[in-house]
């Protein structure tokens, strides 16, 4: 009925050290676009702050995904428990009151 829980596996360094260089590659090319396009200061200053707050609500929308799946997992481990509890627990052979 229920799955056992799996212990998470730790991500490779080498996917570590992929996802920092596409993040920091990618911040760095799009803010040198910014840096050289043809425009007022104004216009430079509006979309690096675009850009910024891009990345933050990026960061805290991954923050809350994750959040909410640890939460549900761990809703689910505590619900499995109680099952388990409860089928270790009742006997059939004994009689009702």
């Amino acid at each position: 009925m229920s799955s056992i829980p799996q212990p998470m596996q730790p991500h490779s360094s080498a996917w570590v050290a992929q996802t920092w260089v596409s993040f920091v590659v990618s911040l760095g090319i799009t803010t040198m676009g910014i840096w050289f396009l043809p425009v007022d200061v104004w216009v430079k200053a509006f979309m690096g702050m675009g850009l910024l707050f891009s990345v933050g609500s990026t960061f805290s929308l991954a923050k809350t995904v994750r959040d909410q799946h640890e939460a549900q997992s761990i809703k689910q481990r505590i619900d499995d428990a109680r099952v388990s509890r409860l089928i270790a627990e009742h006997d059939p052979l004994k009689p009702a009151l």
